[in-house]
Parts: C-alpha cells; structure tokens; sequence
C-alpha cells in the first residue's frame, strides 16, 4: 500500500513539475488564427501551422508569404466565403483589385497557390482555386538594384579615417561586400571562426541563403582590413563563436559583445555613403552588382563569377550585369528632335 502511494506521489510530482515547466517551455504564436481557419475546424489550422510554420523555414518569406495569405483570407470572410467555397474567380479578382507590382502579385499568388496545396493534402478543400489563375506576365532582364561604380566605391573606401575600431570595422564590411560579393545577411552571419588561416591563404566561410555554405578566398589587402580590426578591437584570438562584426556602445566607439544585424550594417553603409556625398539611392546591395559587373567586364567566365556569387541559375547572375543595359547621356543628346 506503501509502495503505491509513493508511485501516486512520484507520478504527481512528474506531472506538478511538467505543469510548472509547461509555460516556460511552449511557444505560441502572438498572432490569432485567420478566422476562415478557425472557423474550418482542426484540420485547417493544421494546415496553417504545417504550412506557416512547418515548411517554411526562411523567416523572411515566412513573414511575407503569411502576410500574404492573411489579406486574401480576410478579403474572402469580407465577401462571406468559407474556405471549401473560395473559387478561381475569387483569387482572380482579388490579385485584380490590388494596386501592387506584378512582383509582388506573383508572390501572393505564390503563397495562396501553395497554402491551398495543403489545405487539399489534409482534405479541408477539394481542389486548389488558385492553381488555374495566372498572373501578369513579368519578365525581369535587370535587377532594380542601383550599382556603385568603381570610382564611388574607391572615394567611400577612401572616406574613412581608419583611425578607431568602429572605422576599421566599417572598412572591413564594406570591404568584404566588395571583394567577396557576399549579401550583407552573410556577412552579418560571420563568426570569428569563420575567418581563418588554410596554410597558404586566408578564407571566409559565408552562411548563405538556402542553407548553403561557402569558402572564399581572402585577397591581401582585404586580410590586413580585417586583421587591422581585430588587432585594434582586441579580437585576434577571440572565441571562434563569437561574431566577427560586432555593435559599440553609442558614440563611446567600444565594442560590445553583440553581434551587428543586418540591418545594423545597412544603416552604417548609409551614414557612410552620406558622409562621402554619394547618392542616397546606393545600398549594400550595390557592391554586389558593382563586384559582378566588374568581373564579368574582365572577361571572367559567367560559371565562375555564378560561383562566387552563390547563384543556382545563371539568369539570375545576368540580372546583375549592367555592362550591355547602360543608356548614356550621348544616346539621348543625339535624339534630333
């Protein structure tokens, strides 16, 4: 009778100390469920959370393609649809009635396509309304992305004053968007460990998009921007997991031990375009296309500047290419008008 109790008292205490753990431990997500989703039963919002959550791993297209599926599935409760009623003509006239880029239309399209895939796979719907629709014809020969020139890029280089950390750390990321043509997510990514020595030369391992990995060589005046850094910032034999490019405390010009976002260094590569008197329009997107077009200006081969960019398609290494789309101001000087 003994034993039992303790058993009783043992498995109560499990279950008090699982209760007590439970609020710390469980995530839930901050915003409410669609209410087509709620109001469609268990399966659907099994749906959304597999299809939210489960396979989207990207948290930048996660956020927009539930940003997207959420303003198609409040436009359909505004018109009194349920999701097994939602047809063709429903998602036609949605993407119709939106003042949006065609870009962005073949995204939303995307998402409400894709969400409705799973919706049938766990039979909430019979078939997908969005899989008949097409969206507006968008062919895409040059990206958006403004380039920096060479000459802009060497006067931002020369701009800073390298006379503190916080400007030899600038000149190292910029200098690394330069001579690697990584995104700035990438660089953002890098640990101290992730610039290290081979034997003959230096590399940089780079967290790319799609979960890929990629070693680049470092070239020398690129290692003595990113030693000169390290040295003065006290980081030469730092933890290997700890960040390469980390944030200051205000306007003190002392490290901290956080790493720099992102957006952090979109914000610095601004300040330092300003502080230069380049245009506002430049972004750290623009070495990128910069570092690319110039290579492919020297007659390096598309396959191998593809590499270093780290792009699955060689199209989209094209759209970098701004040698052969210039329209210079001698063009439009002869119109004869």
């Amino acid at each position: 009778m003994k034993q039992a109790v303790n058993k009783t008292n043992a498995r109560y205490g499990e279950q008090t100390q699982f209760a007590n753990l439970a609020p710390a431990t469980v995530t839930k997500c901050d915003s409410p469920l669609p209410v087509l989703i709620e109001n469609s039963g268990s399966a659907a919002q099994f749906a959304w959370e597999e299809f939210i959550y489960g396979k989207i791993r990207n948290p930048h297209t996660r956020a927009a393609y539930e940003r997207a599926i959420r303003q198609f599935l409040s436009h359909c409760h505004a018109l009194d649809k349920q999701l097994p009623t939602v047809s063709p003509r429903d998602v036609g006239s949605y993407l119709d009635q939106r003042d949006y880029a065609p870009a962005t239309k073949k995204l939303h399209l995307s998402a409400i396509r894709h969400f409705f895939d799973t919706l049938v796979t766990r039979h909430v719907v019979v078939l997908n309304p969005a899989h008949s629709v097409r969206s507006e014809r968008l062919q895409v020969v040059e990206g958006k992305t403004p380039e920096i020139t060479v000459p802009q890029a060497r006067r931002l280089m020369w701009s800073l004053n390298k006379t503190h950390v916080v400007e030899l750390r600038d000149r190292a990321i910029i200098a690394i968007m330069i001579y690697t043509a990584a995104r700035v997510g990438a660089v953002a990514s890098l640990r101290r460990g992730d610039f290290y020595d081979l034997g003959d030369q230096y590399c940089l391992r780079f967290a790319e998009k799609g979960g890929k990995s990629q070693e680049i060589p470092v070239r020398h005046d690129l290692q003595k921007f990113i030693f000169d850094y390290l040295t003065e910032g006290g980081m030469e034999y730092a933890d290997k997991s700890k960040p390469l490019f980390r944030t200051t405390i205000r306007k003190t010009k002392k490290l901290t031990q956080n790493a720099m976002t992102a957006g952090d260094m979109a914000r610095m590569v601004k300040r330092r375009l300003r502080k230069a008197s380049l245009p506002a329009r430049l972004s750290p997107h623009s070495f990128r296309v910069a570092t690319i077009t110039d290579l492919l200006s020297q007659g390096v081969p598309l396959e191998v500047v593809q590499n270093l960019a780290g792009h699955a398609d060689p199209r989209t290494t094209r759209l970098y290419d701004r040698r052969q789309h210039k329209v210079t101001r001698n063009i439009v000087e002869r119109i004869s008008i």
